[in-house]
């Protein structure tokens, strides 16, 4: 029997590795990010000091809070690019951590679904409804990966 949906949050819950903040470093354009978090809310600024800032914070939740920090910095584009950018992010979060990504294709057909409380547009949000973006990537992935890793 198949299960119908995954919730994932916390990394250190059952699908864990899901999140974002599982440390699962990605290597892009010869640097090194701990996290596809570090490296997302790298990403909504332009100003390279910025980008080196947020790339040295030690957990992902310093890289989300630092992001907060230097709002008024955030690119004039974010909101159009950053669904394609986490897109990229969580691409190459499992194309270079390959146990991860045999984990991923192990989770089908389930619905992936972020069970954030505080985020209505990568995960469903406090009232449960939300538009689950990041759940979409991840089936998105899954199913680029599952030609290559098929399970029985």
């Amino acid at each position: 029997m198949s299960v119908k949906e995954i919730r994932f949050y916390e990394p250190d819950e059952p699908y864990g590795f899901l999140s974002n903040f599982y440390l699962a470093p990605i290597e892009v354009d010869g640097e090194r990010w701990l996290t596809t978090e570090h490296f997302y809310h790298a990403q909504k600024f332009t100003d390279r000091q910025l980008q080196r800032q947020m790339q040295a914070v030690k957990t992902p939740c310093e890289a989300f809070k630092l992001s907060r920090e230097l709002e008024q910095f955030v690119r004039d584009d974010w909101m159009e690019v950053r669904y394609d950018i986490m897109h990229f992010a969580v691409m190459e979060k499992f194309l270079q951590n390959q146990n991860l990504c045999q984990l991923l294709v192990e989770t089908a057909p389930a619905t992936l679904i972020e069970n954030s409380p505080c985020d209505s547009y990568w995960g469903i949000g406090e009232r449960k409804d939300g538009a689950n973006k990041l759940g979409i990537i991840l089936m998105s992935v899954r199913a680029q990966f599952s030609v290559i890793y098929r399970h029985d």
